[in-house]
């Protein structure tokens, strides 16, 4: 398993931003919906459901319109892995659960593409999630040790990045930002990110 290498204090991993924008009323409103009287570890659990099954992968359902703030994605409903990761982080640090954002190279077509996911402070430790959205080829699951992601490197060229950042890319969220479709997204992506 990925040693994962925390980059900000603790505390930075709860805070809000333009992105992870938890003081929006419907975050919070459908944060306080999923919580649980059991506890963080069935609070995160009930949230990552929610976002991997009821918040749809754009690019599965064919949409081309581009979302990216938490707030974005939840009103509309659907996202990129790197939408959908921003939204799963808002609503797990208003449940104040530490959450960040990791990274992977992987496979794509003709070439590579960069994914984003997630991973969450619980029970003293890191663990990664990916709410990207099952499929027939992809069944990622709630899994605390073993991780239980959609993808892992398997070929020459794919890369599992053990960086945990407090908040998303800069260069991700530009390339989103200018981008007119998640298809556009998908071409304009980078390969690879140096830290």
């Amino acid at each position: 398993m990925l040693s994962l290498i925390q980059k900000d204090d603790l505390n930075k991993y709860l805070e809000p931003s333009k992105i992870v924008d938890y003081n929006n009323p419907e975050i919070q409103g459908k944060a306080r919906e999923l919580a649980s009287d059991h506890g963080q570890v069935e609070t995160a659990k009930a949230i990552y459901h929610f976002l991997r099954d009821e918040i749809d992968h754009s690019l599965d359902i064919g949409s081309g319109q581009v979302t990216c703030r938490a707030s974005e994605v939840l009103k509309e409903g659907h996202g990129l892995c790197f939408a959908k990761s921003n939204l799963l982080t808002a609503l797990l640090r208003f449940t104040e659960i530490p959450t960040g954002f990791c990274y992977q190279t992987l496979t794509h077509e003709d070439g590579f593409v960069f994914h984003g996911l997630n991973a969450v402070y619980m029970a003293g430790k890191w663990f990664r999630l990916d709410a990207g959205g099952n499929r027939a080829d992809v069944d990622a699951q709630f899994s605390m040790d073993p991780e239980s992601l959609a993808f892992y490197p398997t070929v020459e060229g794919e890369k599992d990045y053990p960086y945990i950042f407090s908040q998303p890319d800069e260069r991700i969220l530009k390339i989103i930002g200018e981008s007119k479709s998640p298809e556009e997204i998908m071409r304009t992506l980078p390969s690879v990110l140096n830290w």
